[in-house]
């Protein structure tokens, strides 16, 4: 077997948590029962993943080995990495049928045109979902499996995942062979980054419950409404309880929300004073980041005022991020500071 093969069936075998080890391996299915059976799982994982190399040299194993590692990556380590959602556009709105096989190899086509070294693998999933795992070389390095690039696309949208790991150099690569695979004619980098897969998915397909409001109360716009009470301090009365429940579910519906770790807003904006005055002698634009973040952000954010903690509605600013697809803004200096491309209610 050749070395790079072994060494990394047993760094892939040493990631394993030792109590789903045995789970993991069966639905692998590349090893026999009988050949479970041989293994001591009590034994250090060092010596198991020795074990499991020997019992693969008897065959080849390279493809095998990639088929697994999408098995490790869609089941069990695919929150552990950064997901980017990239958008596609076309020409016109017309529908054109999909066929994988096409698919694959205008992919892999265009991929190894420009760079030799390279291992390209996909893998097919029920919800139309297409994995693809890239491992790169150099024109004099054979590819590195231990550092892939994994896209997931869904046929029949737009929309592209890819693993933020892709390096500056090779993306430009994937974004063209994406692009031509498909049939379309760009693809922009959408502000919209998570650890949860699953969540972007549910974001940019409108598969979650939060409602958007079209009327805002007057709270927003500065009118007269009664003070907020910290009901940590001070029970609330049952009609101040049913206000702040409207007013949440109005924004954030009733079912669970998509789990997004941060949202970042970057704010520029210009002080101002007198001319005669000469306050300020510098004519650079002022700078700041704010970042929020939370194992569950969107979830947190919906607890607030409930809680007490927030006035009831929160800030268009936070609750926007669902409908916009984007936890990164731009406030630059407008009239009102709402997010980039925000429309004001």
């Amino acid at each position: 077997m050749d070395e790079t093969v072994a060494e990394y069936i047993r760094r892939t075998v040493l990631k394993m948590p030792r109590n789903e080890m045995k789970t993991i391996l069966q639905k692998w299915g590349f090893l026999s029962e009988a050949q479970l059976q041989t293994l001591n799982f009590h034994q250090m994982k060092d010596n198991i993943s020795q074990e499991i190399v020997q019992l693969c040299e008897v065959c080849p194993v390279l493809q095998k080995l990639l088929q697994f590692l999408f098995f490790l990556d869609n089941h069990i380590y695919q929150n552990k990495r950064m997901w980017s959602v990239y958008q596609m556009k076309k020409s016109g709105e017309e529908l054109e049928y999909f066929d994988i096989t096409d698919f694959k190899k205008k992919f892999k086509g265009r991929l190894r045109s420009a760079l030799k070294n390279v291992t390209i693998t996909f893998k097919e999933y029920e919800d139309n979902a297409i994995w693809i795992r890239v491992a790169w070389g150099t024109p004099c390095k054979k590819p590195n499996q231990y550092k892939p690039s994994y896209v997931v696309y869904h046929s029949q949208t737009p929309y592209v995942f890819i693993s933020a790991s892709v390096l500056k150099s090779t993306l430009p690569l994937l974004c063209q062979a994406l692009i031509v695979a498909s049939n379309y004619h760009d693809i922009r980098e959408m502000e919209l980054r998570s650890h949860s897969l699953n969540s972007l998915k549910d974001i940019v397909f409108k598969r979650y419950s939060q409602n958007f409001q079209t009327n805002y109360p007057k709270s927003l716009h500065g009118g007269n409404v009664e003070p907020e009470t910290d009901i940590r301090i001070v029970q609330e009365n049952r009609s101040e309880k049913e206000r702040i429940h409207r007013l949440n579910r109005e924004v954030f519906g009733d079912g669970p929300q998509p789990k997004l770790e941060f949202a970042q807003y970057r704010l520029e904006t210009m002080f101002k004073s007198d001319p005669k005055m000469d306050v300020l002698d510098k004519k650079e634009p002022f700078r700041c980041l704010v970042k929020f973040s939370s194992p569950d952000l969107l979830e947190s954010l919906k607890a607030l005022a409930p809680a007490g903690m927030a006035d009831a509605p929160l800030s268009p600013l936070l609750t926007c991020i669902p409908q916009k697809a984007r936890n990164y803004f731009k406030i630059r200096e407008k009239k009102c500071l709402y997010p980039e491309n925000f429309v004001s209610p």
